[in-house]
């Protein structure tokens, strides 16, 4: 007699976008994935509607596709920008949400009548590294994600770690330049206000002032630098954009500084980038790991894997159903 499959549906809130999806409880495969954009600008409310509608949609794909029904849904894990307070369900301040004490996991919970959990939407991207991507076999593994903000993780003994106040693993409101540029969570210098997408391309429209004419970046974007993003940075640096390799090059230092840091702190053997940024590739990664070889303790470096994510689309998700799995069940 065959085993009844059970599911889980993940959802992974960032500043741009919403991904969600669903796995059965052993995380052999992804499920009706989908993404739409977030637009916060709507208020909590209408983002809050959106998540259910597609949590939804999840269902009904996942029913069709494997046959299953509503009753073989055991709940849904939820990713969100922090600081959280994870206990009570409730988003403390969101930087790039605007959002302050709000009680996500129970406004999605009502909508569609399952049980939810919360965490940090970085802590869950790196928990599905761990445990499906390129972090498996890792036992102390440092995550970051790259996109809108930067977000962090931190499994240590192979365990996510969360620290007295669930706000451990903030790596992208380090401090990198004690007087240097003014960040979005009102500190000067933090890792976010240079390495994130919109840090990117705000660098990019620095190096183009009074020298528009030799570079292509304004040409992309039909001549308003203010369309650039990240992405066209990396695509005119992998079309040997002087400007723009130039700009990634700057990313990969200080993106090394962060991560030599972490290694020095928590002797990981695996850090794990992934995002947007990420997009860059060896452009990013080459001097990246030259810079943390430059400033880490050389032990550290030998100890340690600096690798791309495997799940580029989906590492959010999944760790989010882990950590639906891990709250409600005991373990992965």
């Amino acid at each position: 007699m065959s085993v009844k499959e059970r599911y889980i549906i993940g959802v992974d809130l960032g500043g741009t976008n919403i991904v969600a999806g669903a796995m059965p409880l052993d995380g052999s495969r992804e499920i009706a994935m989908q993404t739409r954009p977030t637009m916060a600008d709507g208020g909590a409310g209408a983002v809050v509607e959106r998540i259910a509608e597609m949590i939804e949609q999840v269902i009904v794909e996942t029913m069709e596709e494997a046959g299953a029904k509503r009753s073989d849904f055991l709940g849904v894990g939820i990713g969100a920008p922090g600081p959280l307070d994870r206990a009570n369900g409730i988003v403390i301040v969101t930087p790039n949400l605007g959002w302050k004490n709000f009680p996500l996991r129970d406004e999605v919970s009502k909508r569609v009548h399952l049980d939810a959990t919360l965490d940090n939407d970085a802590n869950c991207a790196t928990l599905g590294e761990f445990w499906r991507g390129a972090a498996v076999g890792g036992r102390n593994v440092v995550g970051m994600t790259l996109g809108t903000g930067i977000g962090g993780g931190l499994i240590l003994e192979g365990k996510l770690y969360h620290g007295a106040s669930d706000v451990a693993g903030e790596i992208g409101h380090t401090t990198i330049d004690s007087t240097g540029r003014r960040c979005k969570c009102g500190n000067y210098g933090c890792l976010e206000a240079y390495a994130s997408g919109p840090a990117i391309a705000e660098r990019a429209r620095e190096a183009l002032r009074g020298d528009e004419g030799e570079s292509i970046l304004v040409g992309m974007v039909g001549g308003d630098p203010k369309k650039i993003t990240a992405q066209t940075v990396y695509e005119a640096s992998k079309r040997g954009d002087a400007v723009a390799r130039e700009v990634v090059r700057e990313t990969a230092r200080f993106l090394g500084a962060g991560v030599s840091n972490l290694l020095n702190i928590f002797n990981p053997d695996v850090v794990v980038l992934a995002g947007g940024v990420t997009q860059a590739g060896d452009a990013l990664f080459q001097p990246l790991r030259a810079e943390v070889k430059r400033r880490a303790f050389k032990p550290a470096v030998q100890a340690c894997r600096i690798v791309p994510g495997a799940l580029p689309l989906s590492a959010g998700v999944v760790g989010a159903i882990a950590t639906f799995k891990m709250q409600t069940l005991g373990d992965l």
